[in-house]
């Protein structure tokens, strides 16, 4: 089962691929170094969020909220 902390990820990474652009021209675009879309797509856990932000906004997307599943957390303690 695949965990639910990939989500932004893969969302970043399916968006810009179905747009057809590089990391190095999504970087360039969203105002943000080529590092940080590289350590974003690799799923790093420690970034900016207003530099996650400027990412997701050329998607029309922002960060938010989103409900934990707590089997998963269940799973990640034992």
């Amino acid at each position: 089962m695949k965990k639910k902390n990939n989500l932004l990820q893969d969302f970043v990474k399916e968006r810009r691929r179905k747009l057809k652009i590089t990391q190095e021209q999504l970087a360039v675009k969203s105002g943000v170094g080529i590092r940080f879309i590289r350590d974003l797509e690799q799923g790093k856990i420690t970034l900016r969020m207003d530099k996650v932000n400027q990412v997701l906004n050329m998607f029309g997307h922002e960060l938010g909220p989103v409900p934990l599943d707590r089997n998963i957390l269940i799973d990640e303690k034992s």
